[in-house]
């Protein structure tokens, strides 16, 4: 069972934990999405979920019907093999209908102004503590780690998950046969993939 409190460490800021598997695990704050919040913007494009000034950018169709995907496993293992550290920030929209984890946290706003409980933890979270869903799967709606070298984010409608990183990540990705990737650029006005609808 999840829960959360907060830790009193004499400062003003409220830094708040969840309690899961054992082991507290520190709840993100907004400070922990301004560099995605103050770069991204509504529109079509990729830096509607992913900021500029990635190497490379691409778009992962999620393949409907199963609560874990198999390229859900192939997405965690690129993403572990392209990070210089094991700590990731996990962002659980709070869509109403899907598993935030921590449902009691204090939450982060993004995009167009949605709530996410931000938790930070790693690649075996990432892949295991939300419940599956054969919409969303089980992945978090946003990975990203504590260097801030990659980026994954599902935005609320979507049906695919967009990405910014190193080439070597980007490039992995696509060569992955387990992923249904497609390369997009920053400029480019539409990265909706080709038979899907953004809404």
């Amino acid at each position: 069972m999840a829960s959360v409190g907060r830790v009193d460490d004499g400062s003003d800021a409220a830094n708040f934990t969840g309690f899961k598997d054992d082991r507290h695990w520190r709840i993100g704050t907004q400070g922990d999405v301004s560099w995605i919040a103050d770069h991204t913007y509504i529109r079509l494009g990729i830096t509607s979920a992913i900021p500029a000034g990635f190497d490379g950018y691409a778009t992962i169709v999620n393949k409907e019907g199963d609560e874990q995907p198999p390229s859900e496993a192939a997405l965690v293992r690129q993403l572990e093999a392209h990070s210089a550290d094991s700590t990731w920030w996990l962002g659980y929209l709070d869509t109403g209908a899907h598993d935030v984890v921590f449902p009691n946290a204090p939450m982060v706003r993004l995009y167009g102004d949605w709530r996410y409980v931000l938790v930070e933890a790693g690649p075996e979270q990432a892949a295991t503590w939300r419940e599956g869903d054969a919409w969303r799967g089980r992945l978090p709606d946003l990975i990203f780690p504590a260097d801030r070298s990659w980026l994954v984010s599902m935005l609320w409608d979507d049906d695919w998950r967009c990405i910014g990183g190193p080439a070597s990540l980007i490039q992995a990705v696509l060569a992955d046969p387990a992923l249904d990737a497609r390369e997009v650029t920053v400029d480019q006005e539409d990265a909706t993939p080709p038979g899907f609808e953004a809404r």
